[in-house]
């Protein structure tokens, strides 16, 4: 009896398949895409309409191969990719290369691995949906375009292996924009001073801390400039009489957050976890995929997690309502099922958000079956969703204004806030940027009534100084590229991860900087291509695609009108950009091995020593001495496009114990190691131990 067959992209995925749908199914991993864009040549025909030359890379001919022969015993092709536009263009290329042309072809979309929503996916298969392709084919094209058109000039005048992505780009001058504010930031000096007071009851009440406003004629703000100034109100204040004029309370709540789409994601790992975009996405795709819990099996324990969706299926509401019932009490539970409405535009509704699977499959009861990096994402998508369905915390805040009379009057204040009832905090709260104050921080304050005079205890001065505005980090840049509808859920962490390896930024301290090839090169674009790094076209070509998807806009004619003007403007970017380009630099050295002069040239690492018989010879040295304790730079000869899924920087092929191997450059800050690609796990015999084999750590 002929099989059904399934494809999906990655083994852990088909794994998961392979428990739920037992023998009946023959399900197949494509890894990731089967065709492509050529890695050498433009790959486009610009005259006929843009189209695309796809080709089956190398690595893949195999894949391809099995798909054809798994084709040829099985009664019909089920595609079920990613349900995204990117898994869309997969499942198209996929019936491309593997010419599945004779058969009966379904597309199937689930948003999770589990039973039902399998079943229920394989009850309402459709056919490819050519929109989405159609949008994911014009992104290709356009990076394509992009990036094989200005990079060479980068490369020509500026430094080589550099490139120039349309959404890299304006990411980038965000990153160097804000660095221009922080280096033209000029800080202004202003003093606050405050009074500790207390009670005069003497009943052993708390001190507490009020600031001064200014004058309580108008209750303005009034700002202290210098420190004579601040000298001046401290004396006029600590001979004053102090009384309160005003008490004002009220009750506040606070509501939680929404369940996480992908960029909230990323934001939270990287506020709570320090970890990359890179890093959580791939944790992330791990628990969607399935994993195998004690005797349940393998299972998926996430929804989709590429999603700008905060939509939440009414089954998976009322199952979270009902854990909280049972876990915290029916206080804790909202009278109404609490819906959000997503603010990002061109979110795509038919997704819903990141949450898990089961509602009371909690952290704890799984953790022995996950990583330790597994766990602590799979426990903030747990804690985000069911605080998400949590009743709102309230909190009872007071505000006392106090009068100082002098010979003139002044007004002091304090605030206070106390929690009166927890509700979502219990389980979760939700970071914020830059160390803000959290509302649930509980600052007491005595019982204080209208006209109670008060003692002063202790005035007290405080210099300050104005901030900069701070500079990115992950997180802060993914929620400004979110906002600014710069790029979609999949291609934050890509984007983030391009500018680290192509050394144009940095992090220091938690925080990306441009580093100086960041600015020349975020400079130079802003000079002869402003429409690629600027945010609202970068913005407005995401809404032509997001059309494309719709069904709204033909793809060629978007791509038509984006390429006749860019065509001149590279035009006149070819003949006026500068060279920047360091020659290289005479030395008084000669080549070890072959005895040829040694110039000093300039490298995406810094200057260094290199033989003029290159490629002939590639003997290179550091510029830098040793006993100057510098690390030496890695020779280009070594650097790979692989990019490390820790911290997103450029990974070295090296030499260990058993073979060649790939590692971080970043190192020591980073220590991550794999495999090359392609590279299968090898074993070694121990001498005198001929049937007994040991698995290689590399």
């Amino acid at each position: 009896m002929l099989k059904k067959l399934v494809i999906v992209e990655s083994p852990a995925k088909a794994r998961t398949l392979s428990r739920i749908l037992g023998n009946q199914y023959d399900i197949k991993a494509s890894v990731g895409h089967v065709r492509d864009l050529p890695k050498w040549g433009l790959g486009v025909d610009i005259n006929d309409s843009f189209t695309p030359n796809y080709v089956i890379p190398k690595e893949k001919r195999k894949v391809v191969e099995q798909l054809k022969e798994a084709s040829k015993r099985t009664s019909a092709v089920y595609l079920a990719t990613d349900p995204d536009r990117e898994g869309e263009a997969i499942s198209w290329h996929l019936t491309e290369a593997a010419e599945f042309k004779k058969l009966p072809i379904h597309r199937i979309v689930f948003h999770e691995i589990t039973e039902d929503a399998i079943n229920q996916a394989f009850l309402h298969p459709r056919s490819l949906d050519m929109n989405l392709v159609d949008a994911q084919q014009t992104r290709r094209i356009l990076d394509r375009l992009v990036g094989y058109k200005i990079s060479p000039l980068l490369c020509k005048n500026v430094k080589s292996k550099l490139s120039a992505g349309r959404v890299q780009s304006a990411a980038l001058k965000l990153v160097v924009d804000r660095e221009q504010e922080v280096l033209a930031f000029v800080p202004q000096e202003y003093w606050t001073v405050e009074a500790e007071l207390s009670k005069q009851d003497k009943k052993g009440n708390g001190s507490f801390i009020a600031k001064f406003i200014g004058h309580s004629a108008d209750s303005h703000p009034l700002d202290i400039h210098t420190e004579q100034e601040a000298k001046d109100i401290t004396n006029k204040l600590n001979v004053a009489n102090y009384a309160v004029s005003d008490v004002r309370k009220k009750k506040v709540t606070r509501q939680p957050a929404p369940p996480f789409i992908t960029s909230t994601l990323q934001q939270e790992a990287w506020r709570k976890l320090h970890f990359s975009a890179p890093r959580t996405m791939a944790l992330a795709q791990q628990l969607y995929e399935g994993l195998p819990i004690a005797e349940e099996g393998a299972m998926g324990l996430i929804t989709y997690m590429r999603t700008d969706s905060t939509v939440v299926a009414k089954t998976a509401l009322q199952e979270t309502r009902e854990f909280i019932t049972g876990k915290f009490g029916t206080e804790f539970l909202p009278p109404q099922v609490r819906k959000f409405t997503k603010k990002v535009k061109g979110a795509q509704e038919a997704h819903e958000a990141i949450r898990p699977t089961r509602a009371d499959r909690e952290p704890a009861s799984i953790k022995q079956f996950l990583t330790h990096d597994q766990g602590l994402i799979y426990e903030l998508i747990w804690k985000r969703m069911v605080a998400s369905q949590m009743a709102a915390a309230s909190f009872q805040t007071t505000t006392v204004d106090i009068e100082a009379k002098e010979k003139e009057s002044y007004l002091l204040r304090a605030t206070g806030s106390v929690m009166e009832f927890p509700g979502f905090l219990s389980l979760y709260s939700e970071t914020k940027d830059e160390s803000d104050t959290s509302d649930e921080e509980q600052i007491r304050l005595p019982r204080l009534v209208q006209g109670e005079e008060l003692s002063l205890l202790d005035i007290s001065p405080s210099q300050h100084f104005t901030q900069p505005p701070p500079r990115y980090n992950e997180a802060s840049l993914i929620k400004s590229m979110e906002e600014r509808g710069i790029g979609r859920p999949s291609t934050y962490a890509p984007i983030i991860s391009t500018l680290y390896q192509r050394e144009y930024v940095h992090r220091k301290g938690g925080k990306i900087c441009p580093l100086e090839l960041g600015f020349t090169v975020s400079q130079i674009l802003t000079e002869h291509f402003s429409d690629i790094v600027d945010i609202g076209f970068t913005a407005q070509m995401e809404e032509k695609l997001d059309d494309i998807a719709q069904g709204k806009r033909g793809w060629a004619a978007v791509l038509r009108t984006f390429y006749d003007p860019f065509e001149e403007t590279l035009h006149k970017a070819s003949v006026n950009m500068v060279s920047l380009k360091e020659p290289p630099q005479p030395t008084d050295e000669t080549c070890p091995k072959c005895g040829k002069p040694m110039v000093v040239r300039t490298g995406r690492y810094g200057k260094f020593v290199a033989c003029t018989g290159f490629p002939k010879c590639k003997t290179t040295k550091t510029l830098a001495d040793e006993e100057d304790g510098e690390r030496p730079s890695p020779s280009p000869s070594n650097l790979t496009d692989e990019i490390c899924p820790e911290c997103g920087k450029s990974m070295l092929i090296k030499k260990g114990r058993f073979g060649e191997f790939l590692a971080c450059s970043g190192y020591p800050d980073c220590t991550t190691t794999k495999r090359l690609p392609g590279q299968k796990k090898t074993t070694y015999r121990k001498k005198g131990a001929a049937n007994k084999t040991k698995k290689s750590r590399v």
